[in-house]
């Protein structure tokens, strides 16, 4: 009898072990998700926040499909069309093309308006420094960056060099905006106790000003990089073989409406997420920043 009930208790056992494995295995799952709550969350989030796109996305799609002629639909061609057409442009590999050159530009012309960084910080705090060059940028600010195309192509000719010298001049000035504006709001505590402390000029600059003045730079440099890349379009509109506005001009000569609408979506997606990459690194890199958060 007791190796009867010895087998039947091995066998019971055997027989439990699989499900206390799944047991196990969803605890382990629940734990997973319990540590991670905020990631449905957001997901959750941004879908709620699509709602109005869907629905102008809907309206768009009905309208040009059911109250549309033939003729007026080819100005205006519903979204599905449009994706056909950016599916279209993928595989053949023009818009990656055409995107990887505009940013190509964009990047090179940032490097250079970097320069209004220093700039600007000699501005704000040495007075004499402003009152020699306040004067020339104030007279220079104002001229919008596509009025600069004409003699651009006259100085440069048509090509990259040209393009990144009028985005260039639409990232400089907020950047050196913003730097001088950042400089002179530092808290003037902050920079007396620096110096009470045996500070030299370059560390009050340093450690204290510049650090002081990153929040303000930041945002120079994100309305920057907006300001430039929407130059960018504009100067490859009219002087470049290549790039985004090139891919738009050129789909207007040969009246594909739908290559345009995906050039435009292209450029505000890229506008998006290059925004979005700066206050991302910005609130890793300044996490005691309130503005960055």
């Amino acid at each position: 009898m007791s190796d009867a009930l010895a087998g039947k208790v091995a066998a019971t056992v055997q027989q439990q072990q699989p499900l206390r494995e799944d047991a196990a295995a969803t605890h382990a799952a629940m734990l997973a998700m319990k540590r991670r709550p905020g990631i449905v969350v957001r997901v959750l989030g941004k879908v709620k926040n699509l709602g109005l796109v869907a629905l102008l996305l809907l309206a768009w799609q009905y309208v040009s499909t059911s109250v549309l002629d033939d003729m007026t639909r080819v100005l205006l061609p519903p979204p599905a069309k449009i994706l056909a057409a950016a599916w279209e442009l993928l595989l053949s590999g023009d818009l990656l093309r055409h995107t990887l050159d505009s940013l190509k530009r964009e990047a090179v012309a940032f490097s250079w308006a970097l320069v209004a960084v220093p700039l600007g910080v000699a501005m704000g705090w040495w007075k004499a420094v402003n009152d020699q060059l306040d004067p020339l940028l104030e007279t220079l600010r104002p001229i919008p960056p596509l009025a600069w195309i004409p003699l651009s192509i006259l100085w440069f000719g048509v090509g990259d060099t040209q393009n990144q010298f009028i985005i260039f001049l639409g990232i400089f000035f907020p950047i050196l905006l913003n730097t001088i504006t950042g400089v002179r709001c530092v808290e003037p505590n902050l920079v007396r106790a620096a110096r009470c402390l045996g500070a030299s000029e370059w560390s009050v600059l340093w450690r204290v000003v510049l650090r002081a003045a990153l929040p303000q730079i930041v945002t120079g440099i994100r309305i920057g990089l907006g300001v430039g890349w929407m130059a960018l379009v504009a100067a490859e509109l009219v002087g470049a073989s290549s790039g985004l506005g090139f891919l738009i001009n050129d789909a207007r000569t040969i009246l594909r409406t739908d290559y345009i609408i995906v050039g435009m979506i292209a450029i505000g997606l890229i506008g998006l997420a290059i925004d979005a990459a700066i206050r991302e690194i910005m609130r890793r890199v300044l996490p005691w920043s309130r503005a960055m958060q």
